[in-house]
């Protein structure tokens, strides 16, 4: 066991991405966007939702999965968006279970006609392109036509859009329009508050098996302010705090030992 967990008594890490679905916790604006985006899901709709880096935009996505019934809808989740369109495709059937074929045109009749048949089993299809803004134009260009079924008259696949918020500057361009008139619901994810910042650390350090509070008021102050606002971030400043608390036998992560830290990391 880490030096640290075990000064702190705590039975793992408590900031490390290694957590399970059931054990994600959102503050009440980003649990916000989770029962809006199930929503969408639930009523076929497409989705774009665009965030900062390191906000919790895949926290969200996780939680929707945890929330949408497998037996009516099927996720498919893509994140390599800096392909061209062709192999944007195949790997679009890879990610299905399709085997890809060698044309652009072969491969997109290939995922439309998957589609067709989840709606014959009563099946809906949701597609998530994470890192949405880094998609190459002539993909973008495309993905409307991806959505027209039967005459552009039946919503049988939803696209659900992930990205930072430039990816909402790239849909509200005229070329684009197409594919923004599809989009139902444009949702952002703003950065946590103060409040969220104190009760994401307690909770992420009862998950790990230590009830009482491992992080003085002042020092969360100070943690969210380094963080700006991104849980990504402040994974990483907090337990690169405790790591430094431990080795000064401090029984709390206290403002002395935040400035520290954050003095160490600004060094060139």
């Amino acid at each position: 066991m880490s030096m640290h967990l075990d000064h702190f008594g705590l039975s793992a890490e408590p900031f490390s991405k290694e957590l399970a679905d059931k054990d994600l916790w959102l503050p009440p604006s980003k649990q916000h966007v989770v029962d809006e985006l199930v929503e969408a899901i639930e009523a076929r709709e497409s989705v774009a939702i665009t965030g900062e880096s390191g906000v919790g935009k895949t926290c969200v996505l996780r939680a929707t999965r945890a929330r949408i019934p497998t037996d009516r809808f099927r996720l498919t989740y893509c994140h390599n968006a800096t392909l061209g369109r062709r192999d944007f495709y195949r790997q679009l059937c890879l990610a299905l279970g399709l085997r890809p074929s060698a044309t652009a045109a072969a491969v997109f009749y290939a995922v439309s006609a998957h589609v067709e048949e989840l709606a014959e089993t009563r099946v809906h299809p949701v597609f998530v392109l994470d890192e949405a803004h880094l998609l190459h134009q002539d993909t973008l260009d495309h993905l409307h036509i991806l959505l027209n079924y039967a005459w552009d008259s039946r919503a049988l696949l939803s696209l659900v859009l992930v990205g930072l918020s430039e990816l909402d500057e790239r849909l509200q361009l005229k070329r684009n329009r197409s594919l923004f008139s599809r989009l139902h619901r444009r949702l952002e994810i703003d950065p946590t508050t103060p409040e969220d910042t104190l009760d994401y650390l307690r909770v992420r350090v009862r998950l790990a098996g230590v009830e009482r509070d491992l992080f003085a008021e002042d020092a969360v102050a100070m943690l969210h302010e380094a963080a700006h606002g991104a849980l990504r971030e402040l994974d990483r400043v907090a337990s690169t705090c405790l790591r430094h608390a431990a080795r000064k036998k401090r029984k709390v992560v206290d403002r002395d030992v935040v400035s520290r830290v954050l003095k160490a990391s600004a060094r060139p």
